[in-house]
C-alpha cells in the first residue's frame, strides 16, 4: 500500500499561478503568518507560568491545568471547521473575525479575577484563534506559485514549530519581568494590527454565503463532542487512571457517540462540515501521517524537557526558558537551509535525515543523569531543532503541494488537526509511560534499599553520621528521608530514559518508512519543478 503512487494529482491539479506575486498579497500573507504565530504561541506561553496564574487567581492545583486544556479543546474543534467557514465567509472575513476575536479574548483573559472567568476566556481565545492557523497553510499553497514554495513553506513550517517550542521561554520571561497578565496583554497591539491588515489586504477568494443554508449543525455537534472529549480524555486520562475516573469515563462515552454521529454526517450530509476526500490523495494521506508523528515529537519534547528540568533539577520557569532557547535558535537558522534544500533534494531523503536526526537526539537523552543541564542538553536540542525543520518543509509540500485549490481549505484544516492530535496523543502516551514506569522503577529500586541490604545500611549509616554534625536535627529521620528522595529521583530519571527510548524507536522507524514512499513529482516536492 505504501508504495502506491505518490504523484496523484500533480500536473493537472492546479491552474497556472502567475510566477510573480503582488506586494499587497505578500504583506497580507506576512500579517496572516504573524496571526498564526500568536495563536500557536498562546497554547504554550502559559505552561511555564501556571503557578503564577494559580496564585493570582487563587485556583486549586486541580483547576489550574484547565487554563491550557480549555484552549486546546476549543482550538481542536475550530481547526477542522475553519475549512468550511473559510469557503462560506471567505479567507478575508474568517481571518479578520478570528484575529479580532482572539485579540479581544486575550484582553479579557488579562482581566480575569477568578479561575472560572479565565477558563471561559481561554476557551474563546482558543476557539476563535484556531481559525487563523489552517487559513495560512491554505493561502500559502493557493496564492504562491510553486517556484516560490522554497520561501513560503519554511516560513509556515518555522512558525508552526517555533511558536510552541519557544512558548514556555517567552512566557517565563514575561511573567518574571512583569506579571502573568502580560502573557495575554502582549497580544493586544499586534492583534489589532493583524486584524486591520487582514481586512484591508486579503483578497484571495470570494465568499459563498449559499453554503450557510447547507450548514450541517448535527455534524458540528458530533465533531465538537468527538474532538473536544477526545482532547479531554487524552489530557486527563494519564493522571486519573484513565476510565477509572468518572469524568474521563463519561467523556469517553460522549466521544464515542460524537464520533459515530460525526462520521455518519461526513458521509451522508450534502455539505459535510469536514470533507475527508482529501485523504484519497496518497500524498496528503502520507503527509498527514507524518504530521501526526511530528506533533508527538514537537509537543512531547516541549513538555518533557521542562518537566525534567523542573522535577529533577529544580529549575524555575526563567531558568528552564534560558536552558531551552537553543532549539528555537536551531529551527530559526535551519529554516532557510531547508527551503533551499527542498528545491534541490529528494523530499524523502530530507525527511529521512530529519527523522534520524530526531531519533539521534532522543537516543542521546537515554543517557540522562540528574546532573544534566545546559551543556549536556545542547546537542540533543540542536538536533531536535534542525531535524524538526528538515522534516516539516517536505511534509508540508508533500501533503498540500499537489491538491487542487478547491480542496485546499478543508485539507489544510485536517492537516493541522493531525499535528495537534499527534501532540495530544503523544502527551497522553508520554504521561502514562512516565507514571507507570516511575512506579515500576520505584518498586524495583525499593527492593534494593530494604533493611536486609548491606549496601543500603552502609549508605544510611554514612548519611546519618553526616547529619549528626547538624545540631537540633533528627539525624536518622533526615537520612531515611534523603535516601527515599534519592530513590524517587532515580526512579523518575529511569522513567524519563524509557520515554526517550520509546521516542527514538518511533522516529527511527519513521525514518525507515520514508523509503517506502515513491518519489513525488517535482511539484509535490515543493520546489521549483512545477512553476517553470
Amino acid at each position: 500500500m505504501a508504495t502506491a503512487t505518490l504523484t496523484a494529482g500533480a500536473p493537472p491539479a492546479r491552474p497556472a499561478v502567475p510566477d510573480t506575486i503582488s506586494t499587497r498579497r505578500v504583506i497580507a500573507f506576512l500579517a496572516m503568518v504573524f496571526g498564526m504565530f500568536m495563536a500557536i504561541l498562546d497554547i504554550q506561553i502559559v505552561s511555564a507560568s501556571l503557578s503564577e496564574i494559580q496564585a493570582g487567581l487563587s485556583a486549586s492545583s486541580d483547576e489550574i491545568p484547565w487554563v491550557q486544556t480549555a484552549y486546546l479543546i476549543a482550538e481542536v474543534v475550530m481547526i477542522p471547521l475553519s475549512g468550511f467557514l473559510s469557503r462560506m465567509l471567505s479567507t478575508r472575513v474568517l481571518f479578520t473575525i478570528s484575529a479580532a476575536g482572539f485579540t479581544a479574548a486575550s484582553a479579557l483573559a488579562a482581566t480575569a479575577t477568578n479561575i472560572d472567568q479565565m477558563i471561559v476566556y481561554r476557551a474563546v481565545q482558543g476557539f476563535i484563534g484556531g481559525g487563523m492557523i489552517p487559513s495560512v497553510f491554505a493561502a500559502a499553497f493557493t496564492i504562491f506559485p510553486p517556484s516560490r514554495r522554497a520561501f513560503v513553506s519554511p516560513m509556515i513550517g518555522l512558525v508552526a514549530t517555533l511558536a510552541p517550542t519557544i512558548g514556555p521561554t517567552v512566557g517565563g520571561y514575561i511573567s518574571h519581568a512583569m506579571s502573568w497578565h502580560w502573557l495575554f496583554l502582549v497580544n493586544v497591539v499586534p492583534g489589532i494590527l493583524v486584524t486591520a491588515a487582514a481586512w484591508t489586504l486579503i483578497d484571495f477568494d470570494k465568499p459563498n454565503l449559499k453554503l450557510f443554508s447547507k450548514f450541517d449543525w448535527w455534524g458540528l455537534a458530533g465533531m465538537a463532542a468527538f474532538l473536544g472529549c477526545m482532547e479531554y480524555v487524552l489530557e486527563e486520562g494519564p493522571n486519573n487512571d484513565w476510565l477509572q475516573d468518572q469524568g474521563v469515563f463519561i467523556c469517553a462515552i460522549v466521544m464515542t457517540i460524537g464520533a459515530v454521529l460525526f462520521f455518519w454526517r461526513v458521509f451522508t450530509a450534502e455539505e459535510p462540515i469536514v470533507d475527508l476526500k482529501a485523504f484519497t490523495n496518497i500524498n496528503f494521506a502520507f503527509g498527514s501521517l507524518f504530521s501526526f508523528v511530528i506533533g508527538i515529537g514537537l509537543y512531547g519534547l516541549t513538555y518533557l524537557y521542562p518537566v525534567y528540568l523542573g522535577r529533577i533539577r529544580g529549575y524555575d520557569s526563567m531558568m528552564i526558558g534560558e536552558a531551552l532557547f537553543v532549539s528555537g535558535l536551531a529551527m530559526f537558522f535551519t529554516a532557510p537551509i531547508s527551503g533551499i534544500l527542498s528545491n534541490k533534494m529528494d523530499p524523502r531523503l530530507m525527511m529521512m535525515i530529519g527523522f534520524f536526526g530526531f531519533a539521534t537526539g532522543t537516543w542521546w537523552m537515554t543517557h540522562l543523569t540528574a546532573d544534566w543541564d545546559f551543556n549536556e542538553l545542547l546537542i540533543p536540542q540542536i538536533l531536535r531543532g534542525c531535524s524538526m525543520m528538515l522534516c516539516m518543509v517536505p511534509i508540508n509540500n508533500i501533503a498540500l503541494g499537489t491538491l487542487p485549490p478547491e480542496r485546499l481549505k478543508n485539507a489544510s484544516g485536517l492537516f493541522n488537526l493531525t499535528r495537534n492530535l499527534g501532540g495530544a496523543v503523544g502527551l497522553a502516551l508520554i504521561n502514562t509511560v512516565l507514571i507507570d514506569r516511575n512506579a515500576f522503577h520505584y518498586a524495583r529500586l525499593s527492593e534494593h534499599v530494604q533493611w536486609g541490604s548491606e549496601a543500603a545500611q552502609t549508605k544510611l549509616q554514612n548519611m546519618t553520621l553526616n547529619f549528626e554534625q547538624t545540631p537540633g536535627l533528627d539525624a536518622t529521620s533526615a537520612a531515611i528521608s534523603k535516601l527515599s528522595g534519592m530513590v524517587q529521583q532515580q526512579a523518575a530519571l529511569l522513567s524519563f530514559m524509557d520515554v526517550f527510548f520509546m521516542l527514538t524507536v518511533l522516529f527511527a522507524t519513521l525514518g525507515l518508512f520514508t523509503m517506502l514512499i515513491r518519489k513525488p513529482a517535482a511539484a509535490a516536492g515543493g520546489g521549483g519543478g512545477g512553476g517553470h
